[in-house]
């Protein structure tokens, strides 16, 4: 099945399959489809199976074990780590290391030097010996990489609060960043909204520069103990990191003039800055970094461990851990409650739960509950834009996200509900507030306008992941597909989204993938979105995409694309096949009319032969993104609900089609 359009609302309809996919009516497509619908059937029992009372889903989300690490750390530092927590976080960590020694960030993926330096001081303080075998094969690499000299600034700041580095050999960061105006470089604001969080906090940390006894020594992990920050060479002073190094030279002459009542004020602001952001549950911004930051520096300014800010913080973060059968505790960085139940929604819905199920619509009232309708650290950019977006997390008001607004509009659309004035007030003030959210150059990022400054990249503190947010092409698919679907195809903001896609598109046909890997996730997102915005799918840029899709396929019918595709060329496209990157793959390939062709037919199998038999998918390969490369995701829920979708779309056709009976606006 292709797909014309409709002139008045770009909604796609059917037609027949174009002569370059004849229609197959084989044996083994008719077994397919046969196989197909058991498998919706399981899946769909498995996940409703999963739902919360109260009408949420939430899978795991598993990262690495620098949030184990570090939340050992922080309760060394604060001086209530216990027993208990020391020895269930300590068999995680154990368990996540590598033969050679090492520790991840993904799995299968190489050994990294800031994650095994901190899992090693982890274990250090649960009391396994440096001589021990597993120990010393962690040191030895370390050492044969750099040592602590050679790893990033978030591990060494860890380090300097106990002694173990010093605070003169990091980079500077002043707390009289909190007055910049936002028009200045290098405001708060400039960062996003995951790193302007970290940062005020740590400017606090920054200017005190507290040391607390350290338990032990680290020697072991420096390349020479008696030389173990060896002086580098500054980059050219006409190249811009020449610039910023001498430019943190000054800072640090600066820390030791600044004007006393200043820096005081500045760090009482910046604390002020803290304390109004924290949720309602006691986190800051629904993740876990921000909050342990916060707790220090609050903790530094005089705030004793029975404040309610820092119990309230405290107890937030013990809500962060996962523990398991086995007795270990894992920390998840996040939690994505909002994400994983529109996502369900869509899933059970596309495979053809009827839309006034009372499991979905229990869902749909847990997430009308959740739209946030007041403002927050978006509106200095969009003063006059009225509230009505949908974070990610449980408990995160000052920072809903775009992505999640747009796929919570498209969940709430498959649902008959019955309060429907309530439901499409909802939609249309989050469809506002994504339209008002929109970046100058006709995009959407994932939290923030138009941020995209050159500088904060540049600083020498920001050694570690993404810490801007510019427009992506896969929240901006998402937006689209949901400005179309409500009617807004022909908007000129859609429009201008549109545009920014095909501009996006690489050489090869695909789409970069921002918070998913990668460019599976990337074409995924955007294939489907432009076709429900009114591109035929015999314009060239889809017919591009569906060549890239098809010649990625792996030889047992699935798709997967490994982490190392962010880094590497040659593995773009290229991995192990996993669930959610071959449903990923097949949401492109179906909506781009492909429903009859052989790649998809063969995608359909592997889904089909690879699921367990109580429903659901295994999968231990990381396809979620927080920074490429730097920071990789495995949620739990994506291996269940994205096999779902495709499925149902195989069997029931595209959601927002017209012809589709139990879909569509206003159902």
């Amino acid at each position: 099945m292709t797909a014309t359009t409709d002139g008045s609302t770009g909604a796609a309809t059917p037609r027949a399959a174009s002569a370059s996919q004849p229609i197959e009516t084989t044996a083994a497509a008719a077994g397919t489809r046969d196989a197909a619908a058991r498998a919706i059937q399981r899946s769909a029992e498995f996940l409703l199976s999963r739902q919360d009372a109260q009408g949420w889903w939430k899978g795991d989300l598993e990262t690495n074990v620098t949030m184990d690490a570090e939340d050992l750390l922080l309760r060394q530092f604060l001086g209530i780590r216990d027993e208990k927590t020391t020895h269930a976080a300590a068999l995680f960590i154990r368990g996540e290391q590598r033969d050679d020694g090492t520790w991840a960030t993904f799995f299968g993926g190489p050994g990294e030097l800031s994650t095994t330096i901190e899992a090693y001081v982890a274990l250090r303080l649960a009391g396994d010996l440096p001589d021990a075998p597993h120990m010393a094969k962690a040191s030895a690499w370390i050492r044969d990489q750099g040592g602590i000299a050679a790893s990033r600034v978030f591990t060494r700041i860890w380090l300097a609060l106990f002694g173990w580095w010093k605070w003169d050999d990091l980079p500077e960061l002043p707390p009289e960043l909190i007055y910049f105006p936002k028009w200045f470089p290098l405001n708060i604001y400039d960062f996003g909204c995951w790193a302007r969080q970290t940062i005020v906090p740590l400017t606090i940390v920054s200017a005190k520069r507290p040391v607390r006894p350290a338990p032990f020594a680290l020697d072991e992990l420096h390349t020479d103990a008696r030389n173990p920050r060896p002086a580098k060479p500054l980059a050219p002073v006409a190249s811009w990191d020449g610039v910023f190094q001498r430019l943190d030279k000054a800072l640090h002459l600066y820390h030791k003039v600044a004007p006393r009542t200043v820096r005081k004020a500045a760090m009482n602001s910046a604390a002020r800055w803290i304390v109004e952001r924290q949720e309602n549950d006691g986190c800051w911004g629904g993740i876990q970094p921000p909050a342990v930051y916060s707790v220090i520096a609050l903790h530094l300014l005089g705030y004793d461990l029975d404040h309610p800010v820092l119990k309230a913080g405290l107890a937030s973060l013990d809500r962060f851990a996962v523990w398991r059968e086995d007795g270990a505790r894992m920390i998840e960085a996040c939690q994505s409650p909002v994400w994983d139940t529109c996502l369900a929604t869509i899933a059970l819905a596309d495979a053809g739960l009827p839309a006034d199920h009372p499991q979905l619509v229990k869902a749909a009232d847990w997430m009308l509950g959740e739209q946030i309708v007041r403002p927050g650290d978006w509106s200095v950019r969009r003063p006059r834009l009225a509230p009505g977006g949908w974070a990610f997390e449980f408990h995160n008001d000052n920072y809903p996200d775009i992505d999640d607004t747009a796929e919570v509009a498209l969940a709430l659309r498959r649902v008959k509900h019955p309060d429907k004035a309530r439901l499409e007030n909802a939609i249309e003030r989050g469809v506002r507030w994504n339209l008002g959210m929109q970046s100058k150059n006709g995009a959407w990022g994932a939290f923030d306008v138009d941020n995209t400054s050159a500088f904060p990249n540049r600083l020498p503190f920001c050694d570690f992941g993404e810490v801007i947010d510019p427009p992506s092409a896969d929240v901006t698919g998402h937006v689209v597909e949901m400005l179309a679907v409500e009617g807004r195809s022909h908007d000129p903001r859609t429009r201008r989204g549109i545009e920014w896609l095909l501009a996006e598109q690489e050489e090869n046909g695909a789409w970069f993938g921002r918070w998913g890997v990668n460019y599976i996730y990337g074409t995924g997102s955007v294939v489907p979105a432009l076709v429900t915005a009114g591109l035929p799918a015999a314009h060239p840029a889809i017919r591009r995409a569906v060549a890239w899709v098809e010649s990625v396929q792996n030889d047992d019918g699935g798709w997967g694309e490994d982490l190392r595709s962010y880094r590497d060329r040659g593995w773009v496209g290229h991995g192990t096949s996993s669930a959610s990157q071959t449903a990923w793959a097949l949401l492109a390939l179906l909506s781009a009319g492909e429903r009859e062709a052989k790649s998809v037919e063969r995608g359909i199998a592997w889904l089909a032969e690879t699921q367990r038999e109580d429903g659901s998918w295994d999968e231990p390969y990381f396809t979620g993104t927080g920074f490429p490369w730097d920071f990789s995701i495995n949620y739990h829920l994506y291996r269940q609900v994205f096999p779902l979708t495709a499925l149902g779309r195989y069997i029931n056709g595209e959601p927002f089609a017209s012809g589709s009976d139990h879909f569509g606006k206003g159902s």
